[in-house]
């Protein structure tokens, strides 16, 4: 059984990776070719020729207006993926097409549904707006993890490593000595985990970016929606800061939002997306610059971790036991939530391997 979660939507790319040239992205075993129309609509298929299987998106390989033409021996699809035209012969066999898969473009990313493509509901993308809200600013990247994909997803929903792993980045004393609070909406498949801090150290991620001086109020509320989208709503405010109001205005605070996509690229690698979005500095690019920067930094550190963390667990005895704590109660709901996902993927599948 495979450990992707099948008949859902994961992000492939970000909007501005793909325009008029041929590219590639593997999400959950299945190599895909994207490209956009001339009309501006991305198109995603099978990055494999039906002839002899090669990469469509390698050299020589290229766009002929509307057609992909595969630059080993000329087979060339429309953007329903079925071959239009075959070297040497009128006929085109009837099996000489390619799996297409349903694209969305939502809040700068390009979705693709792996799975039947009859169960392809637009309604069922989660929504990160900030990415593309007036009044917000956003820094984003994508970092290739050489782990599976629940690795990360471990990683993020206990924030307690960025004491240990990220101190002099994001890290502090607090963010582990902190109790969090969990929520699990199983039918719904969201975690929500949250740590506040009423009084807490300013990392330098924060000092630098906002201008605050002394210590913090620092709120982290997690909102993780199987099996792909990861929110951190951050809220920064010096001690003394009133609490947001009934409305919700919050003008005394910070606000940042941080967006991870969790795209599974084989069952031992994971193509890690980040953003970081902000309500304040929007204008200011030596704000930007350093937030992209120490992300980055940050995500690499993980990156470091998890890597290695895939190696050692790969290394190991099939059954050996690990050892959770209080702190680990949001990723082991993600572990069953992501399990019964599975379950429910394969079964969908059955019926038409039969």
């Amino acid at each position: 059984m495979t450990s992707f979660v099948l008949n859902q939507w994961y992000v492939a790319a970000y909007g501005t990776e793909i325009g008029r040239a041929l590219f590639s992205r593997t999400v959950c075993g299945e190599p895909l070719l994207l490209w956009r129309t001339r009309a501006g609509a991305v198109t995603a298929m099978a990055d494999r020729c039906v002839h002899r299987r090669y990469p469509l998106s390698q050299e020589p390989s290229r766009l002929d207006g509307d057609r992909v033409l595969c630059g080993y021996h000329g087979f060339t699809y429309g953007t329903d993926g079925v071959c239009v035209s075959v070297p040497g012969q009128q006929r085109i066999p009837r099996t000489a097409r390619l799996a297409t898969y349903p694209v969305a473009e939502r809040d700068s990313f390009v979705w693709v549904w792996i799975g039947d493509p009859a169960e392809a509901d637009e309604g069922r993308i989660p929504r990160a707006p900030w990415l593309d809200l007036p009044g917000w600013s956003v820094v984003r990247g994508m970092e290739p993890l050489a782990a599976r994909y629940g690795l990360l997803v471990d990683n993020l929903l206990d924030l307690s490593h960025e004491t240990y792993l990220h101190g002099g980045y994001i890290g502090t004393p607090e963010v582990a000595e902190t109790p969090i609070t969990t929520e699990v909406d199983e039918a719904a498949g969201i975690v929500r985990v949250s740590r506040h801090m009423e009084d807490a150290a300013c990392p330098p991620f924060y000092a630098e970016s906002t201008g605050i001086e002394g210590r913090i109020t620092r709120w982290q509320d997690i909102e993780y929606l199987a099996p792909c989208l990861y929110l951190l709503h951050s809220r920064i405010a010096p001690v003394g800061t009133p609490p947001p109001g009934a409305d919700g205005s919050d003008p005394g605070a910070f606000h940042v939002e941080v967006v991870y996509a969790i795209t599974p690229e084989t069952e031992g690698s994971t193509h890690d997306f980040w953003a970081v979005a902000r309500d304040f500095a929007t204008g200011d690019e030596k704000v930007s610059d350093f937030l992209g920067e120490n992300n980055r930094t940050v995500v690499l550190q993980d990156v470091v971790a998890l890597d290695a963390l895939e190696k050692a667990l790969a290394s190991e005895p099939p059954g050996r036991q690990e050892l959770s704590i209080n702190i680990d109660t949001g990723g082991l709901a993600a572990r069953r939530i992501l399990a019964r996902l599975r379950e429910e993927g394969e079964r969908r599948r059955e019926p038409a391997a039969r």
